[in-house]
């Protein structure tokens, strides 16, 4: 990959130099990724009422390590992790189904994809959600695509507003967490 953006950005680099640079600028920024508005909120909510839940990332084990180094006690609510960038079993990356499939079918009761619920806040994301068959919450940037809101079954701003009664869960508001 670093040989092809070499070439067709013609950057004064070799393949390996730009690596080494993106590798360095990756270990700089990554341990300081912030968690998206009312994730704690929500994943308290959810692990207060024992609903099982993951995370299926596109980032390698190597990166999702880097990018969650900072939120190690919340992410001890989770039943496990897939990283896309990196497990066996993830043959295609988003927007192909396959890590949310791959995802599902480590919950020790096996869900069927309809009965899944996906936050995601990219495009490629809602896309693999909904070709894995599952449901989803979009929390977009404001650069998303009118057509990519459009596909997701629910388009909001914070997952702190999440309306999990829609998806038969408790409701939000019976929790006494606080958002982030």
């Amino acid at each position: 990959m670093a040989k092809r953006v070499v070439q067709v950005y013609q950057l004064p680099l070799t393949p390996e130099e730009y690596y080494e640079e993106v590798k360095k600028e990756c270990q700089t920024r990554m341990p300081n990724c912030q968690l998206l508005p009312g994730a704690v909120k929500l994943i308290k909510h959810l692990h207060s009422y024992k609903i099982p839940i993951a995370i299926a990332t596109s980032s390698s084990d190597l990166t999702y390590e880097l990018k969650t180094r900072k939120h190690q006690e919340l992410l001890s609510n989770f039943h496990h992790v897939v990283c896309g960038g990196s497990d066996p079993e993830v043959k295609h990356g988003k927007p192909a189904p396959d890590i949310f499939l791959v995802c599902a079918s480590r919950f020790e009761d096996k869900p069927k994809p309809g009965d899944c619920l996906v936050f995601e806040d990219a495009p490629n994301g809602i896309e693999s959600a909904l070709a894995a068959g599952m449901q989803t919450i979009m929390v977009p940037s404001v650069e998303t695509p009118k057509e990519i809101r459009e596909k997701a079954h629910v388009v909001i701003d914070s997952l702190d507003q999440a309306p999990l009664e829609l998806f038969g869960l408790p409701a939000m508001e019976k929790c006494s967490c606080k958002s982030r």
